[in-house]
């Protein structure tokens, strides 16, 4: 049997091209929802529809094979994961809190150091994680079927293809118009209504994501704008725990969100760390399959200087960036690659990222180890939550490259050449839609509610609750409690039951987020839904494929609408 070719220059050239042309996607989308879009399936559609395509109209082109499109979707979901590495959290809390905000050559090499850790972290988990039979890497396995069904269909791929690019580009278009010729209406029946922020946003990107999220965690969201900002919101208002200025109009989302985030984010808190425990304590039980000794790695010493190589980076960064003691640098390694071994067991199992978790989990720690330090708190922390997020997609990359017989040491060769291509887009992109952190962010602009949660938690461990208002402590105390049973819930619960509860994750991050977003997003829940009840085969084939159309439309134009506005405000 011949083998096919893998890490050709074509393969490699057009994951990165396409991880540089995704990871805007996701730092627009993390910055005004706090959510992230795997880009593996898009990466691989757009490969095998371009290549496919020349090879069928150019005889001699030869054809894009099962292992070219695992480097291309490996590269290029590399590349839009580096968002994981605090672009959208805990880099923008640091600067929120201590006003000092890094330059953009210092903050490529951060993002680029703690992805490059969890890499190597990946590489050594890799052997025993994908012989254990009870771990499955869903979204790994997702990313495979497709793969898998494109190379039995192929035209089943162009035809999704054109679904996806037409919703882009009616999505870009209604950017288009409503940036630069026709700002549409934020339409609100009543004043009060505006105030509490309950207006029409016409965001084809949050109608994408709900189509994304599906009905359980879009009808969470309505559910939980409905009781903080149509229940709770009026009532700090006429209790006089949160006051207007005199003759305020419009939605008042900044000044709300202050006492409302707590809540909220104790919530988020409880329940991601209370579900991640309870999982844990399930897969432990679990028959562990044996580990194969050879799965083809490299060389002992090739991963092992790269990893030294990480370590150097990651402490020789903490220690000149943000001015952290070279011992509590150090500390921030073992327990990184500990919660990044954590990470990829949950993701294994179950194919929810835990990084929120994962991240707040390792402040808590640090509160502890150093009380009232800033920096600490949030950047080596950062170095856990930024592992884990490479680590995680690396491993189901994978999957997928272990299913189809694919070389290990190309998918890392891939994985690092994307996380570099990444960390340049995705920080231009940061600095271009983010030039003054301290004033757009938190905004009902960019609410940025991880922002909000990494702050939050910052600030509680450093200044203790002592420094919150009593009203403040008990919603957090409530919110807390609401979090351990609803987390505690969703990692016992079976899936015909988990339909039904909802989602805490969502609940808490509706507290955070303006009204007008978390209803967009449950309108495009429902729309979904509803189309899947209509037309169920039509559903499974194109809800995703138009979803991810209408984001990657809307980002990439506001991204460009305001590259464009800064050249010409120069």
């Amino acid at each position: 049997m011949p083998i096919e070719r893998e890490m050709s220059m074509r393969a490699l050239l057009t994951g990165l091209l396409l991880g540089m042309l995704l990871t805007p996607s996701n730092v627009y989308a993390g910055l005004k929802i706090g959510w992230s879009f795997n880009m593996s399936i898009i990466a691989l559609l757009i490969g095998f529809g371009f290549w496919q395509g020349m090879a069928t109209r150019f005889k001699r082109q030869p054809s894009w094979t099962m292992h070219e499109s695992n480097i291309n979707q490996t590269a290029a979901s590399a590349a839009a994961s580096i968002v994981s590495g605090g672009l959208v959290a805990p880099i923008p809390a640091y600067t929120l809190l201590t006003g000092k905000a890094l330059a953009a050559g210092p903050l490529i090499a951060w993002v680029f150091s703690v992805s490059f850790l969890g890499i190597w972290i990946a590489w050594y988990l890799r052997p025993s994680l994908l012989n254990d039979r009870a771990l499955r890497f869903p979204e790994g396995m997702a990313t495979l079927e497709t793969m898998k069904q494109i190379y039995s269909h192929g035209q089943e791929a162009a035809k999704r293809l054109s679904v996806l690019f037409g919703a882009a580009l009616f999505s870009a278009l209604v950017k288009i118009v409503d940036t630069f010729y026709w700002t549409f209406p934020r339409w609100a029946p009543t004043a009060q209504v505006e105030r509490l922020t309950f207006t029409f946003d016409p965001s084809l990107l949050l109608v994408g994501f709900g189509g994304i999220i599906g009905l359980r965690v879009g009808l969470t969201l309505l559910f939980g704008a409905v009781l903080a900002w149509g229940g709770l919101a009026p009532w700090l208002l006429a209790q006089g725990l949160v006051e207007l200025p005199p003759g305020s109009t419009g939605p008042q989302f900044a000044l709300l969100v202050e006492w409302l985030l707590w809540p909220g984010v104790s919530l988020m808190v409880c329940s991601t760390l209370t579900a991640l425990a309870l999982r844990l304590i399930q897969t432990r039980k679990r028959k562990q399959g044996r580990a194969s000794s050879v799965l083809g790695q490299r060389p002992a010493w090739a991963p092992a200087l790269c990893l030294g190589l990480a370590v150097l980076l990651i402490v020789c960064l903490q220690m000149l960036l943000f001015d952290i003691d070279i011992v509590m640098a150090l500390l921030s390694l073992p327990l990184a690659i500990c919660l990044a071994a954590v990470a990829a067991r949950v993701v294994g199992a179950t194919g929810i990222p835990p990084i929120g978790a994962i991240g707040q989990l390792s402040q808590l720690g640090f509160g502890i180890v150093a009380p009232g330090q800033v920096p600490i708190n949030l950047m080596s922390a950062n170095t856990a939550g930024g592992a884990a997020g490479q680590c995680t997609d690396l491993m189901n990359d994978f999957k997928v490259g272990h299913a189809i017989g694919a070389t290990p040491h190309k998918q890392m060769i891939a994985q690092c050449l994307g996380i570099l291509a990444g960390s340049l887009v995705g920080v231009m992109v940061y600095k271009i839609l983010i030039p003054d952190p301290q004033a757009m962010l938190l905004t009902q602009e960019w609410p940025a509610p991880a922002v909000a949660t990494w702050k939050a938690v910052a600030q509680t461990l450093t200044y203790g609750l002592e420094a919150l208002s009593p009203s403040i402590r008990w919603a957090m105390l409530w919110g807390g409690l609401a979090g351990l049973l609803l987390g505690a819930l969703d990692a016992i619960a079976t899936e015909r039951w988990l339909r039904w509860l909802p989602s805490a994750p969502a609940l808490g991050l509706a507290f955070i987020l303006p009204a007008s977003i978390s209803l967009m997003m449950a309108l495009g829940a429902i729309l979904a839904w509803l189309f899947s009840l209509r037309w169920p085969a039509l559903a499974e084939r194109f809800v995703i494929a138009t979803a991810a159309g209408l984001v990657a439309g809307e980002s990439i134009t506001g991204v460009g609408a305001s590259f464009w506005q800064l050249l010409n405000n120069l």
